[in-house]
């Protein structure tokens, strides 16, 4: 099938399930993939930014349609954000745009809808520019041109004012490159760098991590040299900067309390021992299968259990916790642009709920003298700053002990704690706080 055809598809099936762009884009690249590679960066382009820009897109189509977006079938609403994104945001030109979408429609067996979609997207393409609500009110205008909800649009403006507000949704919209961890077991960033050098492959390194390679279209993960030989993991420099900020000593025991998907356990496994917990069993075998991957077995060992339960006896103390907590996600729409249309502001106070429930557990896990690491991908302060200000509050034998060696000047640190923000410099939002058991 062709991409057009293919996108219409799964940004259908996306509008109308709880399902999620990146694991439906996969498993059909997986199961029908492109022999000409240029058709599968059409299509990851297509079904990411058509969904990135939803908003802006779906005030466009509302402008000239005379039938509501709601009432549409998936398939022809999805059809119309196609074509509407080929138009204001692709390298394609108008007619080709419009044909192309149009064409697709047929091919899916919806003929009796292709004179609408037609009529639709021939109007837009007349238009001399791309229709947005007026500048004020200021967050109505951005969250349409951002295509954020309004919600969340005020709330990042009163945390982080309006300049910041804006660098955030706008590097939303930006695709994420693709960011390796080097494995510093096989290797090292020089090598691995000079490696991918000789296949070709552009590699720069990470402006904070000190373990991490940018990769500019690299195509198939997969395939990319040092893969299959284990000299490197696919993570974001925000989340690498997780494990370097805790500054653990080498050697230290350390438990994951929720592993999956492994990255940050297979970066703790590089300098010691590690206990890789979490509730689903099927997403540690994905923990299981990289850490065999990166030659990194031997020192994971997986235990599925709920994190706001007691833990195991047997498993001891140990020297350091790292919780990275389900939260909100908002630090990571960039790569899950979906979320951005599906979270609430309730959402965020119940996952604060629950986060302080982990959190208080997990500190029975912490030996007298070790390290408690708190993280989550979301840059809201009911997830960060200030679910640990509670957490102090109420216990007296932790206290912040921000890092005092490298890390120190590598980390983006806020009154002691890892804060990165979506912007300019092209890392997700995370936050981090690094406490001490007394």
């Amino acid at each position: 099938m062709r991409p057009r055809v293919l996108a219409v598809e799964l940004l259908a099936r996306l509008e109308a399930t709880d399902a999620w762009l990146t694991p439906l884009l996969d498993a059909r690249l997986s199961e029908s993939p492109f022999r000409d590679p240029r058709d599968a960066a059409l299509l990851t382009e297509l079904t990411y930014g058509a969904t990135r820009r939803r908003l802006a897109l779906d005030f466009a189509l509302r402008g000239v349609s005379d039938r509501r977006l709601e009432a549409l079938e998936d398939r022809v609403l999805a059809a119309l954000r196609l074509g509407a994104y080929q138009l204001f945001y692709a390298r394609i030109p108008a007619r080709a745009a419009v044909a192309e979408t149009v064409e697709a429609v047929k091919e899916l067996g919806l003929s009796r809808a292709a004179g609408f979609v037609n009529a639709v997207l021939r109007k837009l393409a007349a238009l001399p520019v791309q229709p947005l609500p007026p500048g004020e009110p200021w967050a109505e205008h951005v969250a349409v041109r951002e295509s954020h909800p309004r919600w969340l649009v005020e709330r990042w403006r009163a945390a982080f004012g309006t300049e910041a507000a804006e660098a955030m949704l706008a590097a939303d919209n930006v695709p994420p490159p693709l960011v390796v961890r080097v494995n510093s077991r096989r290797t090292s960033r020089d090598a691995l760098a000079a490696l991918l050098a000789e296949a070709g492959l552009d590699a720069r390194p990470t402006g904070h991590s000190p373990a991490g390679l940018v990769l500019a279209s690299p195509g198939r993960v997969a395939s990319v040299v040092g893969h299959s030989e284990g000299l490197w993991q696919v993570q974001d420099e925000a989340a690498q900067l997780v494990v370097h900020y805790a500054e653990l000593p080498p050697g230290a025991r350390a438990l994951d309390v929720c592993a999956a998907p492994g990255g940050k356990a297979c970066q703790l496994a590089e300098r010691g021992p590690v206990v890789a917990m979490d509730l689903h069993p099927r997403k540690l075998e994905t923990v299981g299968r990289e850490a065999e991957r990166l030659g990194l077995a031997g020192e994971v060992r997986l235990l599925a259990h709920d994190a706001r339960l007691p833990f195991p006896q047997d498993l001891g103390r140990f020297d350091a916790v790292l919780l990275d907590a389900p939260c909100s996600g908002l630090g990571t729409l960039r790569r899950n642009p979906e979320l951005r249309y599906r979270r609430t502001p309730d959402d965020i106070l119940r996952l604060a709920a629950l986060q302080a429930e982990m959190l208080a557990n997990a500190a029975t896990a912490v030996a007298p003298g070790g390290l408690l690491v708190y993280a989550v991908c979301s840059p809201e302060p009911e997830e960060g700053p200030e679910q640990v200000a509670a957490f102090l509050a109420g216990r007296a034998d932790f206290a912040l002990a921000p890092p005092e060696g490298p890390a120190r000047a590598d980390c983006p640190l806020v009154e002691g704690c890892l804060r990165t923000l979506p912007g300019p410099e092209g890392m997700d939002g995370f936050f981090a706080a690094r406490l001490r058991r007394l």
